[in-house]
């Protein structure tokens, strides 16, 4: 029979594999906690309506869909703020807002499996709701932030590239283009710097014919911002308020210390339909097509599916791009299954007494670990602990010891002792 293989695009966690996706996990956890942020969850398929209704067509076609047997037309969840939005439209009366939840749902995606991006994966969800203020976005900015300069991340390294949804529909409307164009142009737009200048140009013939059109949008993805800021200081309110929000959105950034970690790209715009204001994507600064993560306020998410009309903003950062960027930099220093102490037996008389002081040490915390098997000499059980990755060795019953004795060797630079059984027992962490 042959051997049935993982389905492509989704990974099988070995507890190599498993330790390293606990390793940024964790970091996702304890960075959202310090920056006030409590956790949720949500199941992980929806009725289907949930994310056509508002995602727009781009999560749509990406969707792994089915019709259950009662009839009901589901989705595996591709992302998880429309369930955010479905849980917070439920409760809406009784939670206290600020709302500041994160999530690290598992997501699936059916698309073309390729470097960094699976059809199965893992992402870190940060939001806040109930706050129109642009200090939530900055704060939603920071924890980004704050997470990858954690984990060893420069802004050599990193860059969060910043620009405005509703800025950019303003821009646009003052150019010449109709209001039922936008969405079309955004999703045009959103892939500039992901597919080559000539595909791009050619995609841009297709979508919008009129030559003086595509002339003045191409001007506008030039323009820096101070070229922005001058060029509008007349300009009426609708115009003027986005880009002076942007402007608040930086001096917050400067105040909370990561200047040097964003700058912005009027190019950004994300490919969701319910963005609204604020958005950005960080990128690998030495590989700049490689993003890995993107968020951005949309305040009419919970409105557009049954709720009320509630401001919100949030990121998502996946795990896939994330591991290999620190793979290449030498990042993950991970240990697998670390071990506090292997327990091994000069003679199998001892065997018995091995077992026990094992499980006392578990009983005081520690990760303890012996040889199932009988009899093995002791450069075996040695050879066996270096391969569960231990820390020290408990070495009982050497011809060199005296009786209630044992010999603790560090397994990392070989150091060894001889320690008294019952003084190690009673204070085992003074020696491990």
């Amino acid at each position: 029979m042959a051997k049935i293989a993982p389905v492509k695009g989704t990974r099988d966690f070995y507890p190599d594999r498993m330790a390293i996706r606990n390793w940024i996990v964790e970091g996702w956890r304890s960075t959202s906690l310090r920056n006030g942020f409590v956790e949720y969850d949500g199941p992980i398929f929806e009725y289907l309506q949930l994310y056509t209704q508002k995602s727009g067509d781009e999560i749509a076609g990406q969707l792994f869909s089915f019709t259950d047997r009662g009839g009901r037309d589901l989705a595996i969840r591709p992302e998880i703020t429309p369930t955010l939005a479905r849980m917070v439209n439920q409760q809406i009366n009784s939670l206290p807002r600020p709302i500041k939840w994160f999530s690290v749902p598992r997501l699936c995606r059916a698309e073309r499996p390729q470097k960094g991006r699976l059809r199965e994966f893992f992402q870190w969800n940060i939001d806040i709701i109930g706050s129109d203020s642009i200090l939530a976005d900055a704060e939603c900015i920071y924890t980004a932030v704050d997470y990858l300069r954690s984990i060893g991340l420069t802004s050599n390294d990193v860059v969060v590239k910043i620009s405005s949804r509703a800025m950019l529909a303003e821009l646009l409307k003052d150019i010449g283009f109709a209001e039922d164009q936008l969405d079309t142009i955004y999703a045009l737009l959103d892939k500039r710097l992901k597919i080559p200048a000539e595909t791009f140009a050619e995609m841009t013939k297709e979508k919008i014919p009129d030559q003086t059109l595509r002339d003045k949008l191409m001007k506008l993805f030039s323009s820096s911002f101070n070229n922005l800021i001058s060029s509008v200081i007349k300009a009426p309110d609708n115009i003027l308020k986005p880009i002076k929000d942007l402007e608040k959105l930086f001096d917050y950034l400067n105040l909370m210390g990561i200047k040097d970690y964003y700058e912005f790209d009027i190019n950004i715009v994300r490919g969701l339909a319910y963005y609204t204001g604020a958005v950005y994507e960080i990128f690998d600064r030495k590989q700049p097509l490689r993003a890995l993560c993107g968020g951005g306020r949309y305040d009419n998410l919970l409105e557009g599916l049954g709720g009320p009309q509630i401001p919100a903003t949030g990121f998502g950062l996946g795990d896939v791009v994330l591991e290999i960027m620190l793979q290449e930099r030498g990042l993950l220093k991970t240990a697998v299954g670390q071990v506090d102490v292997f327990i091994i037996n000069a003679g199998v008389e001892l065997y018995d007494k091995a077992i026990e002081i094992t499980c006392q040490l578990r009983e005081k915390g520690f990760t303890a670990v012996f040889s199932y098997k009988h009899g093995a000499n002791v450069g075996k059980q040695l050879k066996q602990a270096s391969e569960q990755n231990a820390r020290c060795a408990v070495i009982l019953g050497s011809e060199t010891q005296t009786q209630n004795e044992i010999t603790l060797k560090n397994l990392a630079n070989g150091n060894q002792q001889k320690i008294n059984l019952s003084k190690f027992l009673t204070q085992p962490g003074n020696y491990l």
